[in-house]
């Protein structure tokens, strides 16, 4: 019993080591970010494409702000399987509202993988004219520098830079649980894991430099996964570069989200994770609060621990998670501990449920690893 009490010991003090680590990392780099700070006249072009599926929360806001960005030579394609999806008018009357800016609006649905987004971006990677693009969801929140941000982090040997999504503007408990998982848990692990020459590139947000995708056999080379993101991922690394994540997130308006839209959200990423990157997924059953605060708990209820020492560890733990938000301007309510602790309790159940099945759902659409999706000839509204 004294060696196992020692084993959990040892085990939380290495969790917490992690878990501060990674948060003083994380702030650090967004505090101090590494920026583009004149963009010169012969900067390259920027082709971006933005997929499109449904009239989403803060849609008008998200695809305004691609027509507000300061970068001075960019394009931008949006892609729509359908003529009949209602977020046609709003993109066409858009284009028309800045003449200023390059764009255009592709219809049509290329059906030669199982991820229908990316049947939808093949014709606007191929209709693109510059040698970086940029693949940015219709649900990103654009800030004006984005591509400044996004070229900051590339260099001689990163073909893709990238940004996982924040959770932004949360409309109710299930939208900021939402975001307890995308900001202070997934956002921090990625952004840690580039700090030390791990990044993985993130569909929401990728830069690629064109011809290093090109020379792969094009954007439908990235069918070889069932994510576009880890297929990138998987050729970038295959050819001795590097993915590169900026410092700061960019947002993703949340806005009313239910419960079990949070869960299938988390399980198809989870599940998508563990068919393509299965060594770093596994360990992923050890991340979190969970282990710890059963740690600190049996240890306390051994007597090995006072009780109050182990509750003011708990409170340390989530607080540190708290500081990181405030410190990065992330959404954070009084209801964000309680919020994060459910979180971790729930990160077991959707690692084994990872595990024990290959259907998701994505954009109302069912679908499993390994399977080709059937193509819908009805309309779904986008709930990712």
């Amino acid at each position: 019993m004294v060696e196992f009490a020692r084993f959990v010991e040892a085990l939380c003090v290495v969790a917490a080591v992690l878990h501060v680590t990674s948060i003083l990392v994380v702030g650090l780099r967004a505090r101090f970010p590494r920026r583009l700070s004149h963009v010169p006249a012969e900067a390259p072009g920027v082709s971006v494409v933005r997929p499109v599926c449904g009239l989403e929360n803060r849609i008008e806001a998200t695809l305004r702000s691609t027509f507000q960005l300061t970068y001075p030579h960019y394009e931008v394609i949006f892609c729509v399987a359908s003529e009949r999806d209602p977020i046609v008018p709003l993109v066409k009357s858009l284009i028309a509202e800045h003449p200023n800016v390059r764009a255009s609006l592709l219809v049509g649905d290329d059906h030669f993988s199982v991820n229908p987004k990316l049947n939808n971006c093949v014709k606007g990677w191929e209709a693109a004219s510059y040698g970086w693009i940029a693949m940015a969801d219709s649900n990103v929140l654009m800030p004006r520098d984005y591509i400044e941000q996004l070229l900051s982090r590339t260099d001689a040997e990163t073909a893709i830079a990238s940004a996982p999504p924040v959770g932004s503007d949360p409309d109710g408990l299930w939208a900021e649980l939402e975001c307890a998982f995308l900001n202070t848990y997934q956002a921090r692990w990625q952004l840690a894991a580039d700090a030390v020459g791990l990044g993985f590139a993130h569909g929401k947000n990728m830069l690629w430099r064109r011809d290093v995708l090109e020379s792969a056999g094009g954007i439908r080379a990235l069918a070889a996964e069932p994510a576009e993101d880890a297929a990138g991922t998987k050729i970038v690394r295959a050819r001795g570069l590097k993915v590169h994540l900026v410092p700061q997130p960019f947002p993703q308006p949340l806005g009313h989200r239910k419960l079990g839209e949070v869960w299938r959200r988390q399980l198809r990423w989870a599940r998508l994770r563990r068919s393509s990157f299965k060594g770093f997924f596994l360990p992923e059953i050890l991340s979190g609060g969970f282990l710890p605060l059963l740690g600190v708990s049996f240890l306390a209820a051994d007597g090995l621990l006072p009780v109050t020492a182990a509750l003011a560890g708990i409170a340390a733990w989530y607080a540190a998670e708290c500081l990181l938000a405030l410190a990065l301007r992330w959404p954070l309510s009084w209801r964000a501990p309680l919020l994060a602790v459910l979180r971790d309790f729930m990160l077991p159940c959707l690692w084994t449920a990872a595990v024990c099945g290959n259907e998701f759902v994505w954009r109302g659409t069912a679908m499993s690893i390994g399977k080709p999706a059937e193509p819908d000839s009805t309309l779904q509204l986008a709930e990712e």
